[in-house]
This record gives structure tokens, sequence and C-alpha cells, in this order.
């Protein structure tokens, strides 16, 4: 029965890992040799097609776009979801119900519905082709979820330790920022992932407001064709480079997330 356990774990790694091994070494081989045949690795490695992505401005760019995008609509999500989440877990008011499943509407709504209202909105405004626009379009999305995942957490605290902080003389700010935060750290932990997750993979919101000026990363990627094809190895590269800022975040909130798979509504 172990045997078998290590083989199942076995063949399911290899079928996630493969097409990671495989995008690493096409990022280091020239297009010809991609389209010359199938090589496990490369027979004449290059650094050329990383060299593309870190000194042309159009790909560095691109991706300092998303990061920028990404980490404002992380802070912008938890900020607005924090309070919320907690009203909805503490307080009882009319609507409160309809109005959480309103929320969860929003989130199920796939994004092609607010294209045109958003590109509009953003052009009206000045806001198009800049990076807080593809943020704010993703709180659409990522505030009901952080206020879903965030109210089963705040919903497990005793609301006697909320009573016990007021005797104590603590103000609502103090207590929330000091005692209860802390206490909810793996359901920021979980929310933060998941904003991060849909934002730095989105394209169609991303790609429909902006043009040249923030661009994101997804967006530059689907736009490798040039009058002599697809370059390969250029595209590989940039895949290469945007796993990165998610293997991070994966690492400097993986204890969150196990807890938040365990305790939490997720």
């Amino acid at each position: 029965m172990r045997l078998r356990k290590s083989l199942v774990m076995l063949v399911y790694l290899l079928f996630v890992l493969v097409p990671i091994y495989w995008l690493v070494n096409m990022s280091f081989k020239s297009n010809r040799e991609i389209l010359g045949g199938l090589t496990l690795w490369p027979t004449t490695p290059t650094l050329d097609n990383y060299r593309v992505i870190f000194t042309e401005p159009t790909w560095y760019m691109s991706y300092l776009n998303s990061l920028s995008y990404v980490s404002m609509n992380m802070l912008i999500s938890l900020l607005v979801a924090l309070p919320a989440a907690y009203a909805f877990s503490r307080y009882r008011f009319l609507g409160d119900k309809h109005m959480f499943f309103w929320l969860l509407t929003n989130r199920m709504a796939p994004p092609a519905v607010f294209l045109l209202p958003f590109f509009q909105l953003y052009s009206a405004v000045g806001l198009f082709d800049t990076p807080i626009a593809v943020a704010l379009a993703h709180c659409l999305f990522n505030v009901p979820l952080a206020v879903w995942i965030l109210e089963g957490f705040m919903s497990s605290v005793p609301k006697e330790i909320d009573e016990t902080a007021y005797i104590d003389g603590y103000t609502f700010p103090k207590f929330f920022i000091r005692i209860f935060l802390p206490m909810i750290r793996p359901g920021i932990g979980v929310t933060a992932f998941f904003c991060f997750m849909f934002s730095w993979v989105e394209l169609l919101l991303a790609r429909t407001l902006t043009s040249v000026d923030a661009k994101p990363i997804v967006a530059q990627m689907t736009r490798t064709v040039s009058a002599s094809g697809i370059d390969w190895g250029v595209l590989a590269a940039a895949g290469v480079v945007a796993l990165l800022p998610g293997i991070a975040v994966i690492y400097f909130v993986r204890n969150h997330v196990a807890k938040g798979f365990a305790l939490g509504r997720v």
C-alpha cells in the first residue's frame, strides 16, 4: 500500500512538474533549437532570452506594471474587506444575509460582463491605461472573496474577547489592530494568497483596460508575434519570470495557507 501511494504521488509530481521543467528548458534555447526537434535539455544553452526580458523596456516595464497593480489590489482588498467582514461576523442588521449573498454574486460573474462599463468609466475619468485602473477593477472580484473568507475566520473568534478588551479599556482601533488581527493571521494570509492569484493571472480586464503605459506581463506575453513568427524562447523566459512572484508569495504565506485550509472557510 505504501509503495502504491508513493507511485501515485510520483506520477502526480511528474504530471505537475514536467510542464514547468519544459518551460525552463525552452527558456534556455534558441528558436532554431526549439523548432528543430525534441531535446530533453538545451544542447547550446543561451541567456539571450532572459537578456531580452530584462533589457527591453516593453518587457521589464510590463513586469513592474503587473507587480504594481497586484500589490495595490491586495492592499485595497484587505483594507476594505477586514472591517466589512468584522461587521458581518459581529453584528446583525436588516438585510445582512442578502447583502452578503449579493457580494458573492459579484464574484461569480465573469469578468467579460464588466469590460464595457469599466472601459467607458475609466476613459471618462482619465484612469485608462494606468495600474490603479486594473487594481480597482480586480477589487470587484477580490473584495467579495476576501470578505467571505475573513468572515469565516472572524466568526470562529469568540465574541467574549471583544467584550473583555472593551472592559480593559481598549478602543476599537487598538483592539482590532493589536489583538484581533493577530488572532486571524492565517485568514489574512489565505486572503492575500487568493487575491494575488486572481489578480496576477487575470488577463481579460488587464488587457482591455491597458494599452501601452500600464500593459501587464500577461498581456505582453500574448503580443509576441512578429513578422518572423512567435519568439518561443523569449515567451518561455517571460513565463519563467512570471512564475517567480507566485513562488515567493506561496513561500511566505505557506504556513498561514495550511492553517487557513484546516481552520477557515476555504
